[in-house]
């Protein structure tokens, strides 16, 4: 698990254990009420059921860079007559869509998390939620003649939490593998190696090997032997742990299915 500063302090944040838990169960509450509809704009807004790859970070970008620009702008028009305030304003509109859709698919994917890695989320969640606020404050003032020097400093402190929020969010992923496929941070073994006497596994029982280090699931299935990484590769579950049946091992975590 990383230990970087922010790790730490985190760790060391218990009462992000309560936002932690707010948020998931607002999140996972919305779904729930939506029923089947909820589960199929779950998995637009996953990305699995169009794209078949994750959607959040493809629209994230979008706003990090709008507001970036939407500030040179506004700094430019200001010390410029050859910039019009209105270039910003347009940036912005841009900026706060595409916040939106960071918004809806980031806490999407938040809904299966758990531990440290909710923590992490939750203070990734509650910075882009803010940097949604104030840019929609800001361009609030831009379309209703407010001050504009109140509008383009909120736009500052905005790229600013962006910037901060981006480096959080890059780090559930790149160090931490949420929404990851946790198999892919598996060492196998390069050669075949020994997990025990044929013996050692009945008819329909599932047992957990070690394959020198990687954790095996092996089942018997109509006489064959079947083996699979024990890690759910969706949040890293243990397979062993959940039910086995007509040859398909659901995990006990969040109830992803697989194949045997």
């Amino acid at each position: 698990m990383a230990n970087t500063i922010l790790d730490r302090v985190v760790r060391a944040s218990n009462w992000l254990d309560v936002v932690a838990k707010i948020l998931l169960a607002i999140v996972n509450g919305f779904y729930k009420v939506l029923g089947t509809p909820g589960k199929y704009l779950a998995d637009l807004a996953h990305g699995t059921r169009i794209l078949g790859h994750p959607l959040h970070p493809a629209v994230t970008d979008i706003p990090i860079g709008g507001l970036v620009i939407t500030a040179v702008l506004d700094i430019w028009a200001h010390y410029s007559s050859s910039m019009p305030h209105a270039a910003a304003t347009g940036a912005l509109w841009i900026t706060v869509i595409s916040l939106v859709l960071a918004w809806l698919t980031g806490y999407t994917d938040y809904k299966d998390t758990y531990g440290h890695e909710a923590r992490v989320g939750a203070v990734h969640g509650v910075v882009m939620t803010s940097v949604l606020i104030l840019s929609s404050v800001s361009l609030y003032l831009r379309t209703q003649d407010g001050s504009h020097t109140t509008a383009v400093a909120l736009v500052l402190v905005a790229t600013f939490l962006v910037i901060f929020g981006g480096y959080v969010g890059g780090h559930l992923v790149f160090a931490m593998g949420a929404a990851v496929n946790r198999t892919a941070f598996l060492n196998s073994p390069s050669k075949f190696v020994d997990i025990g006497k044929d013996d050692d596994f009945k008819e329909g029982e599932s047992v957990k090997v070690d394959a020198k280090g990687l954790d095996v699931l092996v089942t018997r299935r109509d006489g064959k032997l079947c083996a699979i990484a024990n890690v759910c590769s969706h949040a890293g579950g243990p397979l062993n742990k959940g039910e086995t049946k007509d040859g398909n091992v659901t995990c006990p975590w969040h109830g992803s299915v697989f194949d045997l």
